[in-house]
C-alpha cells in the first residue's frame, strides 16, 4: 500500500513537472529513482503511463486518466493529514494563494501584516496574476477574485464590500485636452488600457447610464497587462486610464489625478476569498478566513445583478477590473 501511494505521488510530480529531472528536484531524489518508481507503477497497472523522450515526458491516454483522479485525491489526502496534524495546535505551514491583480492592493498593508503578526508560524506564498487556472491542479490552497468571476462550485468568503472604478487623468493632460463629458467621448482621447494576457483583447471600459450597463472599446495609446504601469503614465500626463477608486484616492486628494465621468461609474460587488468545496481547509487557511471576517467593517449588501450578467461573469476567461466584456 505504501509503495502504491509513493508511486502515485511520484507519478503526479512527474506529470506536473513534465520531466524526470524536474520531478526529481521537486521530490529531493535522483532522476533514476523517479524513473524506477514510474516503471514499477506501470508494471502494477499493466499499462504504459508516460511517453519518454530525451527532453520531455508526455502522458499516455491511460496516464491522463490516472492523473485526473490521482492529482485531486492526493491533494485531499494531504489536506486531511495536514489538518489532523494541526488539530489543537496553532496554524503553521505555507499558505498558497492565487490573487488577481487589483486584489493584491486590498491585501497589502495592515490587513496581511496583522495576519502574519497573529500567526508567526504561517508563511504566505502569493502569486499575483490574471491568467485563468485551476487552483486545485496548480496546488493553491485558495484564491482571491472578483465575486462575479469565481466558479460557482467554490466556497466563498467576502474580503471587501462594494468597489468602484474611476476614469482618471493628470491636470497636465486636461490642460491639452478637454475632459470627456460622456463615455462615448473616450474615442477621441489617449487611453491607457489593460488586458489580462498578451493574447487577450483590450478591456472594454464599463459604465452605467440610466440603469443600463454598457461598455466602450477605447483607443489604446498604451496596452499592457500591468495596470500600475498605466497608472504611472496617467500621472505623467500621457493619457486617461481606468482603475479602482481606492487605488487613486490619495492622488485625487493631492490633485495629481483628476476623476472624470463619475456619474457613469457605479459600485459593484467586490473581492472574495474562494477555495474548493471538496478540499479540507488547512488550519492556516481557516485562520486567514477568520482574520478576513474579523477585519471587515459592515458594508452595504452587494447589489443583485441579473442572472445573465452573473453567468457571463463566471464564464469569462480572465477579468479586468470588472469581469470584462470581450468581443
Amino acid at each position: 500500500m505504501a509503495d502504491d501511494l509513493d508511486g502515485m505521488a511520484v507519478f503526479v510530480a512527474l506529470a506536473d513537472a513534465q520531466g524526470f529531472r524536474a520531478a526529481a528536484r521537486r521530490l529531493g531524489v535522483t532522476a533514476s529513482a523517479v524513473s524506477q518508481s514510474i516503471r514499477r507503477l506501470e508494471e502494477r497497472v499493466g499499462l504504459a503511463l508516460v511517453h519518454r523522450t530525451t527532453r520531455s515526458v508526455r502522458l499516455t491516454e491511460a496516464g491522463e486518466r490516472l492523473y485526473a483522479v490521482a492529482r485531486p485525491a492526493l491533494e485531499e489526502v494531504r489536506g486531511v493529514v495536514a489538518a489532523l496534524g494541526e488539530a489543537g495546535d496553532e496554524p503553521r505551514g505555507t499558505l498558497r494563494l492565487h490573487v488577481s491583480t487589483g486584489a493584491d492592493t486590498v491585501l497589502g498593508g495592515p490587513l496581511l501584516a496583522a495576519f502574519l503578526r497573529a500567526h508567526p508560524r504561517v508563511q504566505l506564498d502569493v502569486s499575483v496574476s490574471d491568467v485563468p487556472l485551476d487552483i486545485v491542479a496548480a496546488g493553491f490552497d485558495g484564491g482571491i477574485q472578483l465575486g462575479e468571476i469565481v466558479e460557482k462550485d467554490m466556497i466563498v468568503v467576502p474580503v471587501t464590500g462594494e468597489i468602484r472604478q474611476v476614469v482618471v487623468g493628470a491636470p497636465d493632460y486636461f490642460a491639452r485636452r478637454p475632459p470627456p463629458a460622456h463615455p462615448r467621448d473616450l474615442v477621441d482621447h489617449e487611453c491607457l488600457n489593460w488586458r489580462p494576457t498578451a493574447d487577450a483583447p483590450g478591456y472594454r471600459w464599463e459604465f452605467t447610464e440610466n440603469g443600463r450597463d454598457f461598455s466602450v472599446a477605447v483607443p489604446a495609446r498604451m496596452l499592457t497587462n500591468d495596470w500600475s504601469l498605466n497608472l504611472r503614465l496617467a500621472r505623467a500626463g500621457v493619457g486617461l486610464t481606468i482603475v479602482y477608486e481606492d487605488q487613486v484616492r490619495d492622488d485625487v486628494a493631492r490633485g495629481t489625478l483628476v476623476p472624470v465621468l463619475e456619474e457613469f461609474t457605479t459600485p459593484f460587488p467586490g473581492y472574495y476569498l474562494y477555495y474548493p468545496q471538496r478540499r479540507q481547509a488547512s488550519a492556516a487557511l481557516r485562520a486567514l478566513i477568520d482574520h478576513l471576517r474579523a477585519a471587515r467593517r459592515p458594508t452595504p449588501s452587494p447589489k443583485k445583478e441579473p442572472a445573465a450578467k452573473r453567468a457571463a461573469g463566471r464564464a469569462a476567461d480572465a477579468h479586468p477590473p470588472r469581469g470584462a466584456k470581450y468581443r
